[in-house]
């Protein structure tokens, strides 16, 4: 009686490891697909096409004397 306790007791541990080390896997992959997404967000507004008249292009104007 007492051996088979030990076994559910060992298999409790095993099993309850198995799940933290899954949720925790799973924590790191949504936090990941949540910075690749707001990574990509910030991308594609970066990535408007066409001229843009900024600061920077106005300095080098101003420099150029345009």
């Amino acid at each position: 009686m007492i051996e088979q306790d030990e076994k559910k007791a060992v298999q409790s541990r095993r099993g309850f490891l198995k799940g933290a080390g899954v949720a925790s896997i799973a924590t790191a992959l949504s936090v990941l697909s949540e910075s690749e997404a707001e990574a990509g967000e910030v991308a594609a507004e970066e990535s408007k096409s066409g001229y843009q008249k900024t600061d920077h292009v106005n300095a080098y104007y101003e420099a150029a004397k345009f």
